[in-house]
């Protein structure tokens, strides 16, 4: 299995509001960069869709170590969160409903499909690939500013 290392960042003005998210995949010597954006977003989603985009552009099962400085991502799987939610229906508890239902399922198929170990960095500490994504995140998301 190929070993690819996948950095993400999303970023948003405004929650919601216009937001972009940025990834870099890494191979080797081979980098590529990603980013994209919506006019009307959260943070949250951003976070999500980047590890969504790095995950779906790999074109074979991969040995994955994804970094993201999202305590949202990050804990949901890792503490299992997300996999409670799907059981309940994508409910969070009782009377509350899990944000995000359509990004979760596509990214818990992707999890399936790659080896995934998830690495939290702390946000805009100076981890150079972390505040790399996160400039081609607000890079995107100022796209939808007038």
């Amino acid at each position: 299995m190929k070993k690819v290392e996948i950095y993400t960042d999303g970023a948003c003005s405004g929650n919601p509001g216009p937001g972009g998210y940025g990834v870099i995949l890494r191979y080797g010597e081979h980098e590529k960069e990603l980013s994209g954006g919506e006019e009307c977003t959260t943070n949250n989603r951003m976070e999500l869709t980047a590890a969504i985009v790095g995950l779906s552009t790999l074109k074979e099962p991969c040995e994955v170590t994804l970094y993201s400085d999202s305590k949202y991502l990050i804990d949901a799987i890792k503490e299992g969160w997300v996999y409670k939610w799907k059981e309940n229906g994508w409910m969070r508890n009782k009377k509350d409903k899990a944000l995000n239902p359509d990004l979760w399922e596509e990214l818990l198929t992707l999890l399936e499909k790659h080896q995934v170990n998830l690495v939290w960095v702390k946000g805009h500490d100076g981890h150079s690939e972390n505040e790399r994504c996160d400039k081609l995140a607000v890079m995107e998301s100022q796209k939808f500013i007038k």
